[in-house]
């Protein structure tokens, strides 16, 4: 890309050189052209209307560059775009719920003979991996298995969901709610109760299962992904909250790339590269937060993320934050982060290249969730 943009001000500059002095080129060549280029530059340069002149040439020209990188990096998202992945055929499930065809309980062999290997495998807060499985963030959706190597768990925020009651992806939330009855407002932890009341979500316990039906307020309160727990798997989290350790804050961080990724192809846009480096700021700012315990954009020194970003040594013609603090999982922080505006319009920036993701702890187990986006 960035050689195309110097071809095209090079044509420029040539153009503009044969439109002046072609004539002169053509009966005198090179040497009487450039002549002729620096008497006129000389006996100009100093005219007052002349300088005006060229300071409004070199602005036009300016915002004309301007327009063509907005085209061409509009042009390449679109070509980067891959062809469209054939759907499953979605089968009605012998249980409430399938995600791809999967329920819980089918053995992980069986899953990896249809589906093939996970594209990730990433610690979650059951103290287990969620394994990804998609074709470049199509059909995408997330396994999580036992100690016995059963689906012990599932997840999409894609169009693979199959039940009983023909409940789906872009279902109203009327709908579900008919269908499976009144959700549950608190879940046991120990001797402790957590209250469940969020109205962008509802967690239902259904065949010896715990259902979570996220919805998309920006589209009429629809079905926008499913989570599905088995009872042994929710047990075995003893407290809201998973154990930090550097593997959980890393697999939050891919996580969160990832269901990043999967809601762009379902809006039709290209996917981000994963950046290290960005990964590191945004890691920093997310420790910064948990230890000193406040949640902004801006730092207790005043710096911005893009002051943060510049102090390492981080280029970009565009960059964006975004900031969640106290979901249990990527999976909460990142379907919260859709429901808001600001945040929903960071994540599906068509413009946006590159990710970064950074996750620590407080004291509290309490995660905090930073995403770093640029492009350079």
């Amino acid at each position: 890309m960035r050689k195309v943009r110097f071809l095209f001000t090079i044509l420029m500059i040539v153009g503009l050189f044969w439109f002046f002095y072609g004539e002169k080129l053509k009966e005198s060549g090179f040497q009487a052209a450039f002549s002729e280029l620096k008497s006129d530059v000389t006996s100009l340069k100093n005219s007052p209307e002349v300088s005006s002149g060229i300071e409004k040439l070199k602005e036009g020209v300016g915002n004309l560059l301007v327009i063509v990188n907005d085209k061409l990096d509009s042009s390449s998202n679109k070509e980067h775009l891959d062809d469209p992945v054939q759907k499953p055929l979605l089968a009605t499930p012998t249980q409430a719920f399938s995600i791809h065809n999967i329920e819980l309980g089918d053995s992980k062999t069986d899953v990896e003979s249809q589906i093939g290997a996970p594209k990730r495998s990433s610690l979650n807060e059951y103290g287990v991996d969620w394994h990804t499985y998609h074709e470049n963030y199509q059909n995408f959706f997330m396994v999580a298995y036992d100690d016995q190597g059963k689906v012990a768990g599932l997840y999409t925020n894609q169009d693979l969901i199959s039940s009983k009651q023909g409940l789906k992806l872009g279902a109203a939330k009327d709908t579900v709610l008919s269908q499976l009855g009144k959700p549950l407002t608190k879940i046991q932890k120990g001797f402790a109760f957590y209250q469940i009341n969020n109205p962008e979500y509802d967690t239902f316990h259904v065949e010896k299962s715990y259902v979570t039906v996220f919805y998309d307020k920006h589209e009429n309160n629809t079905v926008t992904a499913l989570q599905i727990i088995s009872d042994r798997l929710e047990a075995n989290k003893k407290e809201f909250f998973g154990e930090p350790s550097p593997e959980l804050e890393e697999g939050f961080e891919y996580q969160l790339f990832d269901l990043t990724n999967a809601s762009r192809v379902n809006h039709g846009l290209s996917v981000l590269s994963w950046n290290e480096a960005v990964r590191k700021t945004a890691r920093d700012h997310s420790n910064d937060m948990a230890v000193h315990n406040y949640f902004n954009h801006t730092n207790l020194d005043g710096e911005s993320p893009f002051d943060r970003m510049e102090a390492d040594a981080i280029t970009f013609r565009m960059a964006g934050e975004n900031l969640a603090a106290g979901q249990q999982s990527s999976i909460f922080a990142h379907e919260g982060l859709m429901n808001s505006l600001g945040h929903r319009e960071n994540k599906l920036r068509p413009e946006y290249q590159e990710l970064g993701v950074g996750v620590d702890f407080n004291s509290e187990s309490r995660p905090y969730f930073t995403e770093n986006y640029v492009t350079k």
